[in-house]
């Protein structure tokens, strides 16, 4: 099985790449997966693509998996000042072409706040799974705040805050996180591998598994710190009633 780079190596922050395709002058499609797209729940990475002809640079606004392939919503290109052209009156701006080689950037500091967020994620989820039985129905991973969506009866604030008091106590024994690949059927043998209420898609054979210490084992498909010494601390934000049984809850980290 092929590994797209950002789950091979989280911390990479540039490679270099080729064109294969562009879309409505805007979708492109590499030939290397640096970007980790949205999805889980989890927001996408920005960055730029730099053409090596020209020095263009073009940013990365979102990027998605459609159709099989992730796909990278890129913004007007900029030439380099150097070049003369850039920021010129009545210039056009460059555009990006199948068969384009670019450097990858990704913005760091957003993928690390996203993959600090994604490891806190799971580790509240496993404690309030294992101390309560809550299973996520959905949720929003991003930079600045996070929620969960789960089914409760009735929802108490102290008795949650008590949970992300287990959760920051679990972060911070500074615990290591590893990625192994199990087939479907052997995984889904393994109690608690499935946190989300949601069916995985059936068409994929082989999970990848993200441990993190004696807390949580789940297959994901996401970025992750190495230790959860990385993370910081979860604060809880805010709680709101979606329905008779439905829930809602904000959480974000600090620092």
């Amino acid at each position: 099985m092929e590994i797209p780079l950002y789950l091979a190596d989280s911390y990479a922050r540039a490679c270099p790449a080729h064109v294969l395709s562009v879309a409505e002058g805007k979708f492109a499609v590499l030939d290397t997966s640096l970007f980790s797209p949205r999805g889980g729940g989890l927001a996408s990475d920005t960055g730029k693509l730099v053409r090596k002809s020209d020095g263009a640079a073009f940013p990365v606004l979102y990027v998605v998996k459609k159709d099989g392939a992730i796909q990278h919503e890129v913004g007007n290109g900029v030439m380099p000042a150097a070049a003369g052209t850039g920021g010129a009156k009545g210039a056009s701006a460059p555009s990006l072409s199948a068969g384009d080689e670019v450097a990858c950037e990704i913005d760091w500091e957003r993928r690390h706040r996203l993959m600090r967020s994604h490891t806190a994620g799971h580790i509240l989820s496993a404690i309030m799974f294992k101390r309560n039985g809550i299973l996520i129905t959905g949720n929003a991973i991003d930079i600045d705040k996070s929620r969960f969506d789960f089914s409760m009866e009735t929802f108490d604030k102290e008795a949650f805050q008590t949970l992300i008091d287990e959760a920051n106590a679990a972060i911070a024994r500074n615990l290591d996180v590893s990625v192994s690949y199990l087939a479907r059927e052997e995984a889904l043998k393994l109690p608690g591998m499935v946190k989300l209420a949601g069916a995985l898609p059936p068409d994929v054979k082989e999970l990848r598994i993200v441990k993190i210490g004696d807390v949580d084992e789940q297959a994901d498909g996401g970025v992750h710190v190495k230790n959860t010494g990385e993370i910081g601390k979860i604060v809880f934000l805010s709680a709101e009633n979606k329905g008779k049984m439905n829930r809602r809850v904000y959480f974000r980290l600090e620092p």
